[in-house]
């Protein structure tokens, strides 16, 4: 019909412009969190533009459902509005009807969702770990930097270079600290080099220097000179933190632990939440062509998060063992539908979701 290829044009378009906006939201706010853990040291400032497209690959699922949401309520709520939908319903049309051309435009954004929640999800959080655990597993020598002061994170030691070659392999005028057992060790040389054993022990040859060994307050400290001083280069430790964010669909469901369940439970509600919320958008785009566009907005984005969270909360009851798995995984979903469907009905009754009455009788007296 000729208002099926209507609705499903504009709700492309819509739906183009409304992904558009999103993701530079999405965008905006990544690129300002991963330059902040770059600029404190949490993350390589190289792998920067990388940890950004994976945090966006990761969120595509959620910013598809909001899309699918929004523009289908923005669509409909402007037809309302310019008496296009009254056009269409005096000539036959029914409230349901749109659910076939809607359904069918949505189609393929559901599909792009389950895949981007059950394989860019996990690939994305695994691939941005790995990432991190690259990072942290770097030794003391890619902490250097010419011309800065820079503290070892796996021992009490403090570093200072004035000029370094560009593979790192040599280094001129350095000035080592470190504490042991209460004394202060200091060392100082004009050139030093980097070796590595064949053991696979990396240490840095400082050459014709000097070490000062002592107790900080105390006189007796002691002076000796070097032509060769090595310092062993350590690597940080992985700090791994127990996440199911990065574990592949399959893995969660071939190990069902709680957390596994529950992680599971959170990945296949965000394609119903975009089924419920595509249903519940018809109904709730009707409003008074006198009135603004900002309340349904505003509704959009209560219902969503209000949705979004719930999903959060019986994600953390499956996780505490407080919700049954199959409870938890369509719950829900089922009631949502419930309410879709009710108001689905007062909408084809043409009754308000809201009831006026006790309003105008209090008008009346």
């Amino acid at each position: 019909m000729i208002f099926e290829r209507s609705l499903q044009r504009e709700l492309a378009y819509t739906a183009g412009a409304v992904f558009m906006v999103l993701l530079t939201l999405v965008l905006t706010t990544m690129m300002i969190r991963i330059v902040g853990f770059a600029a404190s040291g949490e993350i390589d400032p190289r792998d920067v533009l990388v940890l950004i497209g994976l945090t966006v690959i990761g969120y595509l699922a959620i910013m598809l459902v909001a899309t699918l949401f929004v523009s289908i309520l923005f669509v409909l709520t402007r037809w309302y509005k310019d008496s296009e939908m009254v056009v269409w319903l005096s000539s036959g049309v029914s409230l349901t009807q749109f659910i076939k051309p809607i359904g069918i435009f949505a189609t393929p954004i559901i599909i792009l969702i389950m895949f981007f929640v059950f394989v860019g999800w996990p690939w994305s959080n695994q691939q941005s770990k790995l990432i991190r655990a690259r990072f942290q597993q770097r030794d003391e020598v890619s902490l250097l930097a010419p011309g800065q002061f820079r503290e070892s994170a796996t021992s009490h030691r403090v570093f200072f270079i004035e000029k370094m070659s560009p593979d790192q392999a040599r280094v001129e005028n350095v000035f080592v600290t470190s504490t042991e057992n209460g004394k202060v060790n200091v060392v100082v040389s004009k050139t030093g080099h980097t070796e590595t054993r064949k053991n696979g022990d990396r240490f840095v040859v400082l050459e014709n220097g000097r070490r000062y060994d002592g107790q900080p307050g105390q006189p007796d400290f002691r002076i000796m000179e070097f032509e060769r001083y090595g310092v062993k280069i350590q690597s940080q430790p992985v700090v791994n933190t127990p996440s199911t964010t990065g574990t592949p669909t399959l893995t969660l469901l071939r190990n069902p632990t709680n957390d596994n369940l529950a992680e599971f439970a959170w990945r296949a509600g965000l394609p119903l939440i975009a089924i419920n919320l595509m249903l519940l958008a018809i109904p709730l785009a009707h409003q008074n062509p006198r009135r603004s566009r900002t309340i349904n907005l505003v509704m959009a984005v209560l219902i969503y998060l209000t949705y979004s969270n719930l999903l959060n909360v019986v994600q953390s009851w499956i996780e505490q063992g407080k919700m049954s798995f199959p409870v938890g995984l369509v719950g829900l979903h089922v009631i949502v539908a419930a309410i879709v469907a009710f108001i689905f009905w007062l909408r084809v009754r043409n009754r308000p979701l809201f009831t006026r009455a006790i309003f105008s009788r209090s008008q009346g007296a």
